[in-house]
């Protein structure tokens, strides 16, 4: 969504009632679960054969979310136990993947102070969250640049190479033109895709815990319209992470528009603003080194004053007009990498909330009993008590509410019933939806 994330405060601020809503909510929610096993769930690389991701020869179909702070809550130990939280909770849902953050330039908890000088400390937090998620048996799905200015993004790029006074122009969009800046996000990707985990011994490229790469969140680059600017800058990375690390799979980090040239740009997108972007959902996504397909979905941002249900079947129309496009235009998995529902909508109401989670979970669903291209849904974005700084008008603890946290597991064990057994989830996902039939 092209807005700003919430950011983290300068401050040490860490509630008491937070940090201890952490605790409560492990060792009261997860019943005889072993806190801080030393078991690991074995992993294998996720593969892709067509419009389908596959792992050990089975089709996989993610039911997954957002949590885009893991790394920088995992730099101080007052709030590390928060990541622990998270993953453990997204386990006991079902859910398979996480969306998280793998970058921080120039900001609070810097990862890259400028360009190739990286603050040792948050690298570890970043190793932190890899073993974390391996031991609960979660794979991460890490972007690694913001096109918005939360967390340093293009912005902190562009105002780097113009302080050093090599930058071409200081518009943000320099970002995807300026040879400069070019060669520091190539720097930035070799760092992180060549790091060796110093809990675990492994590469980051060699690490099967990682689902794979995104290039950058909802790329836009409305200097060009025609969007052959952002193009030839995704041909280019794309091909650079593929000539580093081979094993994982790569995606753009889409919102998923159709551009100037795409007949659906009239029939599907939003309104004509959409196409004017400088993306191109087709033919960004046919770019031979991008593995599969993004969209996110956002109508009540997209749109103005539209009726709730006249916004559920825009929903429905959305997925299935990408879905169709992995199938026909692609032969690519898509996967729908964030969706959320604003409190800040008129007369909003969880039901409505929740039947919008639903309709995206119908779609996904249908799409994976049909061994369609719908490859998984992730919601933006879930959280731990006592993180109000880190909240939006999506984000939600979603054990606090017992219908969505019931949606949830049984989109989960919906999926894993397709997949012919539970992949790569916790033995008490299996108790859980045995419980359900």
């Amino acid at each position: 969504m092209q807005r700003e994330r919430v950011m983290s405060g300068n401050g040490l601020f860490f509630p008491i009632i937070g940090f201890a809503s952490v605790f409560a909510f492990i060792y009261m929610s997860f019943g005889d679960w072993k806190i801080g096993s030393s078991e690991e769930t074995r992993m294998s690389f996720v593969l892709r054969n067509g419009t389908q991701f596959m792992v050990d020869g089975k089709a996989f179909y993610i039911n997954g979310w957002n949590s885009y702070w893991l790394m920088d809550q995992a730099v101080e130990e007052y709030s590390k136990p928060r990541v622990r939280a998270m993953l453990q909770a997204g386990a006991k849902m079902g859910l398979t993947v996480c969306r998280t953050w793998a970058f921080n330039d120039g900001a609070y908890h810097a990862l890259q102070i400028s360009p190739g000088r990286f603050d040792e400390r948050a690298f570890k937090a970043l190793d932190h969250v890899i073993a974390e998620a391996r031991k609960q048996g979660i794979r991460l799905l890490l972007s690694l640049v913001n096109n918005l200015q939360a967390y340093g993004g293009k912005t902190q790029y562009v105002n780097w190479a113009w302080q050093e006074g090599i930058g071409l122009s200081s518009s943000n969009d320099s970002f995807f033109f300026d040879p400069s800046i070019r060669i520091y996000f190539k720097n930035y990707i070799k760092a992180v895709l060549t790091r060796k985990n110093t809990i675990t011994g492994i590469e980051y490229r060699d690490d099967p815990t990682i689902f794979g790469w995104e290039l950058m969140n909802e790329p836009r680059c409305m200097s060009d319209a025609s969007g052959d600017t952002l193009q030839d800058w995704l041909e280019e990375m794309s091909a650079y992470v593929k000539s580093i690390d081979k094993k994982h799979l790569l995606t753009i980090g889409l919102e998923g528009f159709y551009g100037p040239n795409s007949p659906k740009r009239l029939t599907v997108n939003p309104a004509q603003w959409a196409a004017t972007l400088g993306a191109d959902f087709i033919r960004n996504s046919k770019i031979s080194s991008v593995d599969f397909a993004s969209a996110h979905i956002y109508p009540d941002h997209w749109f103005h004053g539209q009726e709730f249900e006249a916004e559920l079947k825009y929903v429905s129309k959305w997925m299935l007009s990408h879905i169709e496009d992995g199938d026909k235009e692609l032969n690519k998995p898509i996967m729908f990498t964030e969706f959320g529902f604003s409190n800040e909508n008129k007369n909003f109401h969880p039901d409505k909330r929740d039947r919008f989670f639903k309709t995206v979970f119908d779609v996904m669903y249908q799409s994976a009993r049909k061994n369609g291209a719908g490859g998984g849904s992730f919601v933006w974005q879930f959280l731990v008590g006592g993180m109000e700084e880190y909240n939006d008008d999506f984000g939600i603890v979603p054990w606090e509410r017992p219908a969505t946290y019931k949606l949830i597991t049984e989109q989960s064990c919906r999926l894993a019933t397709i997949q012919g057994g539970v992949v790569q989830q916790k033995a008490n996902l299996k108790d859980l939806c045995s419980r359900r039939r």
